[in-house]
């Protein structure tokens, strides 16, 4: 039998821990956390993903500041907001929403972002903090698929986790993470040699590759536990890049497209603005 991780039942547990641990903010210190979104033009698929943020940061209890500026907008223009946000008291936590349009170097400004408040954990400062594994702000999405398999009692010392995809937002801050926590790591990319022989070498299978049903049977173990976090939108609903229905009975645990790792994001994000209002408030 396969066993679906709900992430809609764990994503919804941590956010109420938030909310409770925000309203308990609220009436000891008198203020919550204010998380900022930024979007940057008209992507139809950004805005909705922007406005999902936004309703989980106002039911969260915490202070919903939203800036958006026009497709044309300049680096300076943005960079112009980060600064303003950054010197902003209330202000806990910064959220640029990528893509962004053509012609804006994205890397230069969420390097603008403060690493105090940079809530997605993508900053160049935040990855330094996690490659030496000092505390700090983590990526949402890999932090997510942690918290999925401690929640399912996956223990991850000594197992031979596989990441497919090496991008900065989730296959190398996820690499990253499985290292802190003892396990064995192989890295898989579009380049990489005979896939399906890396992959079935994996006890714990993460596919973040960006290609729509990239994995399938013959890439995974029987028994394995596979997380898929790739998110497709077709005509016939929302897909990964794992063939999720040909790995029934023969994965162990698996995550699905939607409802698995794409809520966990969001908690995180949640999360994230959480731990760097507190971090704040001890720093002053």
């Amino acid at each position: 039998m396969t066993t679906l991780i709900d992430g809609r039942k764990a994503a919804l547990r941590i956010r109420e821990q938030v909310a409770e641990k925000v309203a308990r903010a609220a009436h000891v210190h008198g203020r919550v956390p204010g998380l900022a979104t930024i979007l940057v033009g008209d992507d139809p698929a950004s805005a909705v993903y922007v406005a999902a943020k936004r309703r989980a940061i106002r039911e969260a209890g915490m202070s919903d500041m939203h800036h958006t500026l026009p497709e044309h907008a300049s680096h300076k223009d943005v960079a112009a907001v980060i600064d303003q946000l950054a010197d902003d008291p209330d202000v806990c936590g910064i959220l640029l929403q990528l893509p962004l349009p053509k012609g804006l170097d994205a890397a230069a400004l969420i390097d603008h972002i403060p690493v105090s408040k940079d809530v997605d954990g993508l900053t160049t400062a935040s990855a330094g903090l996690l490659a030496r594994g000092v505390d700090g702000l983590r990526p949402c999405t890999p932090a997510g698929v942690l918290c999925l398999l401690d929640a399912e009692d996956i223990e991850l010392r000594g197992a031979h986790a596989v990441v497919v995809g090496h991008s900065e937002l989730v296959g190398r801050p996820m690499v990253r993470m499985f290292l802190q926590r003892d396990a064995t790591v192989t890295v898989a990319h579009k380049h990489t040699v005979d896939l399906p022989a890396v992959t079935r070498q994996a006890d714990i299978l993460v596919v973040a590759a960006g290609v729509r049903g990239l994995i399938g049977r013959e890439h995974v173990k029987p028994g394995a536990v596979v997380v898929d976090v790739g998110i497709h939108r077709t005509a016939n609903g929302l897909r990964g890049d794992v063939r999720s229905g040909e790995l029934h009975g023969h994965a162990r645990l698996l995550t699905p497209v939607p409802g698995g790792v794409g809520p966990m994001t969001i908690a995180m994000l949640l999360a994230n603005t959480l731990q760097a209002f507190e971090q704040e408030r001890l720093c002053r």
